[in-house]
């Protein structure tokens, strides 16, 4: 019976939000009359004068800046006070509430729909023997010692070695040097930057590496599931783990987990002045920056396609989400065996309105590969790296080493990554009628 109602929860889920989605474009028309193409394309034609305003306000100064930010601020307000004016803004809200809901509700039914059977238990590992975990004291504003990780390792039998911050250590040197000693684990607590190059010796070892998420941001464990929460909870993996095996990005032959980001973004984080004020140095090197007066001209290659002049590049450790707003900056697999890359090229302030496209702007390259090539009108270029601002020569090469790297985790992950599928309005509509059917034919 449970199994039964299990099945029918995906298609009622649908079922709802083809009821919603009709919902919300009948109320657009009862109440809008024909006045409801004329909302439509107000809100339309708003968004991209907003699009606009923006990109002018990035690649100017002066007053041309503060009247394109003022542009931006001012088209979404007039575009309401029109809505006001008409006696329809209650019309829109609620047709736009009901599409929240049917786009949420078809979400559902698909996840429910394509839900794989519970996994087979997975078999513990045995404890290590000799575990060595790298702490930074100073990561994630001090979480090493809010949640007391020093001691609690210790307690399960691992070896802590917590970074002297005063002076510059070489974690990777410490790792190996472990390894060499006997250490049969190398975990890390620490920033992503940190973490891969820790993991760069796991790998070489061919030892397990464990993550806890100790840092500011924690990306990759927020990828491989970990509690971000309460990094002591990582620790779990000690006593109760399980190994993954994943991927690992390279550039230039030294390790990312996460990504390598070219441009734009890569540019402003070398610059001295970054560290003290990190908003006014962005604002004041964009309009350079995205009109290529200023910083190499970057040319990507991968795959046989060629993106020229991108403002921005990002090659990451298996492709992030794109097609969900919820999902961006996660990765549904760690394991897939290619490179993610996106390409971010934009000219004008309608290719900058384009942009609210989506995954299917013009202005957007979206790429897999197993090798990327990021050339350059200039020797050298500033690269992003798991967050640390680096200079690498050209031309620089990312590929990606698949399941490199054994990563130990807790049995009981509360962030285990579940993929979100893309809506497909076709496969809703299908499962909704499938439940329409059944009912009918239970009634007869």
């Amino acid at each position: 019976m449970s199994g039964s109602r299990s099945a029918l929860a995906p298609r009622w889920a649908a079922r709802l939000a083809v009821t919603a989605g009709i919902g919300a474009v009948i109320v657009l028309l009862l109440f809008g009359g024909l006045d409801s193409l004329l909302l439509i394309l107000v809100g339309a034609a708003g968004l991209a004068v907003t699009a606009a305003g923006v990109w002018w306000a990035l690649v100017h100064t002066g007053l041309v800046r503060v009247l394109a930010g003022v542009l931006a601020f001012a088209a979404p307000a007039v575009v309401i006070v029109l809505y006001v004016a008409a006696g329809l803004l209650w019309v829109v809200l609620v047709s736009l509430a009901l599409w929240v809901l049917a786009v949420f509700c078809g979400r559902v039914a698909l996840a429910g729909a394509d839900a794989a059977p519970a996994q087979a238990p997975q078999r513990p590992l045995a404890p290590p023997r000799h575990a060595y975990l790298i702490m930074n004291p100073r990561s994630g504003g001090g979480k090493v010692g809010r949640f007391r990780l020093r001691e609690k390792a210790e307690a399960l039998g691992a070896e802590v070695r917590v970074l002297d911050v005063t002076n510059r250590q070489d974690v990777a040197a410490l790792a190996r040097r472990a390894a060499d000693e006997g250490a049969d684990l190398l975990g890390v607590a620490g920033g992503d930057g940190t973490q891969a190059l820790v993991a760069a010796v796991a790998a070489e070892r061919d030892l397990p590496f464990m993550v806890i998420s100790a840092g500011t941001r924690n990306h990759f464990a927020l990828d491989l599931g970990l509690d971000r929460d309460d990094p002591s909870k990582c620790l779990d993996a000690l006593t109760d783990g399980v190994e993954l095996r994943i991927d690992l990005g390279t550039i230039n032959d030294r390790v990312f987990v996460n990504n390598a980001s070219f441009g734009a973004y890569a540019s402003v984080v070398q610059s001295p002045a970054y560290r003290d004020d990190k908003a006014r140095t962005t604002v004041q090197m964009l309009p350079d920056l995205l009109t290529h007066q200023h910083g190499p001209r970057l040319t990507v290659r991968a795959e046989g396609v060629t993106v020229e002049q991108p403002q921005a590049v990002l090659v990451s450790n298996n492709p992030y989400r794109t097609d969900d707003p919820a999902g961006l900056g996660h990765r549904e697999r760690l394991d897939s065996g290619v490179l993610g890359v996106l390409g971010v090229k934009v000219d004008s302030a309608a290719q900058a309105a384009g942009m609210l496209r989506g995954h299917r702007a013009a202005g957007l390259a979206q790429l897999t590969a197993q090798e990327v090539v990021v050339d350059a009108d200039a020797d050298t270029v500033p690269v992003g790296v798991d967050g640390e601002a680096l200079t690498l020569a050209t031309p620089v090469r990312c590929r990606i080493r698949p399941r490199a790297l054994r990563v130990r985790v807790p049995r009981e992950r509360p962030g285990v990554p579940r993929g979100r599928p893309a809506m497909d309005w076709h496969r809703v509509r299908r499962l909704a009628l499938t439940t329409i059917r059944r009912a009918a034919g239970h009634d007869g």
